[in-house]
């Protein structure tokens, strides 16, 4: 296999082709894609050497230098688009709906944090002494530590690195082993608007050495700051990493999103956006909805609207009906582990008493092997005792629970140990805003989809969805620095 089939490092701005490489293999057909470069423990430490190096120079740049960079790779990354999008469903099985609002949204996050440059600025506080002054200035932290996720590479890994450059910060990025040529090229719109070598390095590491790796990283003493997007069991190791070693850290991770449809609700509203929310890029999505919560004087009727809604958007009916159709819906997962595990949570749900309403998670797939693919499925009468009440599915399998009061219906949205989004169905705003504002969650939208994310908006979690924010401005990327002298000199 020659070079340009295999995924090279970027250090310092120049190509590393490491001596241990892993197979990408493409989820839709179980066929190698290409190879990617792994990363060892020296060759990580040498990502943050020249990060480094880069840091003085960059920190000091203009933000006018800074902002011409970013638009630059706002123009580059719309003109690759085709590019980038190939590449991530090549490496991901994204359909061409969810290729696309990735890139719009990474574009966006690219022209945000260009944007957001006229706020980097300090202040000057009132003292106690009246013949001192005081500023308060914002300055970059030095080398951040990312790691971004496979399942929305494009935004995902643009938001790890833009707003962190933007504030004069420099960046190893650690790719996911499932979609590493995706995110080197989303690097590469950066280093071709004109990055200077050394502000953004990119590494990515094999299973086998991604513990020792990202572990080496975060110790290395120069690394001021890690953010980290992926699951809450990864989380806890990152954070208790940086803990040890007195890093901050940026977490979100993962969800069990529920949408709350009150008796007052548009119900073919509220079931599009249900439907929507739970089956987008096949369940794959930290925002994902994975609980309805629906008044019970409106459960029949909005179930109704759910099926249709479902089977308009994704093909097929209830339970049973309409294989042929569900069978050319039939989604793919980034994992034959993630059908495995959403497989076994349906079926535990229907063991104990529960329904499916809309789906069979039994349905082959002629196109594959049936390993990688799982149509959409909807369970319904969901209660506590079932391990789909409170595991994250990550996948195309959505709870249906039914509650008796608005009590009730924040009782059992906030029983779970994530938080990170919520949605509410009703037709009354201010009763729709008294409701979330009891919800745990790190965000709630009104008469929308779970899945909803913009850098305009901070986005970010509580409980086990993590802590901080991404998006917003440059709060998370930079510190204050107290500055005090004398004004009668």
């Amino acid at each position: 296999m020659t070079s340009s089939n295999v995924v090279p490092l970027v250090i310092g701005g120049k190509d590393v082709l490491t001596s241990e490489t892993f197979d990408v293999v493409s989820p839709a057909t179980g066929k190698l894609l290409h190879k990617s470069s792994s990363a060892d423990v020296a060759e990580a430490v040498a990502a943050v050497d020249a990060a480094a190096a880069a840091f003085p120079a960059w920190s000091r740049s203009h933000v006018d230098e800074r902002r011409a960079v970013l638009l630059r790779a706002s123009d580059i990354i719309k003109a690759r688009g085709d590019e980038l999008k190939t590449a991530m469903q090549d490496e991901t099985a994204s359909d061409p709906a969810w290729a696309d609002i990735n890139l719009r949204i990474a574009t966006e996050n690219i022209v945000h944090a260009a944007s957001h440059l006229v706020n980097l600025e300090g202040r000057m506080p009132a003292v106690a002494d009246p013949g001192r002054e005081a500023v308060i200035i914002r300055e970059p932290y030095g080398v951040i530590f990312s790691i971004a996720p496979w399942n929305a590479p494009l935004p995902l890994g643009i938001r790890a690195i833009v707003w962190a450059i933007a504030a004069g910060n420099t960046v190893v990025l650690k790719g996911s082993e499932l979609s590493p040529r995706t995110l080197r090229l989303v690097c590469s719109v950066l280093w071709e608007a004109g990055l200077p070598p050394g502000v953004l390095n990119f590494i990515t590491s094999a299973p086998s050495r991604a513990a020792a790796v990202t572990t080496a990283v975060i110790a290395h003493p120069r690394v001021r700051k890690v953010n980290f997007t992926g699951s809450t069991t990864v989380g806890r190791i990152i954070a208790r990493t940086a803990g040890e070693h007195l890093k901050p850290v940026l977490l979100e991770l993962g969800g069990k999103a529920p949408s709350i449809v009150l008796e007052d609700a548009d119900l073919a509203v509220a079931a599009r956006h249900c439907a929507l929310g739970a089956f987008l890029h096949a369940g794959q999505i930290c925002m994902s909805t994975e609980r309805i919560l629906v008044h019970a004087s409106v459960r029949d009727a909005f179930a109704e609207h759910l099926v249709a809604a479902a089977a308009a958007l994704y093909g097929g009916a209830a339970s049973g009906d309409a294989r042929e159709d569900q069978k050319a819906a039939a989604p793919v997962l980034v994992t034959s582990a993630a059908v495995v595990k959403n497989k076994a949570l349906v079926a535990d749900a229907v063991a104990k008493g529960a329904t499916v309403l809309y789906g069979d998670a039994d349905a082959d797939a002629e196109e594959d092997d049936g390993s990688r693919r799982m149509r959409p499925v909807v369970v319904a009468d969901v209660r506590p005792d079932m391990d789909l009440y409170k595991t994250e599915s990550f996948g195309p399998t959505v709870s249906l629970i039914s509650f008796q009061d608005e009590a009730d219906a924040v009782a059992i949205a906030n029983d779970t140990e994530y938080g990170l989004v919520a949605a509410i169905f009703s037709r009354d705003l201010r009763r729709a805003l008294a409701v979330a504002r009891r919800i745990e969650t790190g965000a709630v939208h009104i008469n929308s989809m779970t899945a909803h994310d913009e850098p305009a908006l901070p986005h970010g979690g509580t409980k086990d969805s993590g802590y901080g924010r991404f998006g917003g401005g440059f709060d998370e990327w930079t510190r204050s620095k107290t500055i005090t002298y004398d004004s009668q000199l």
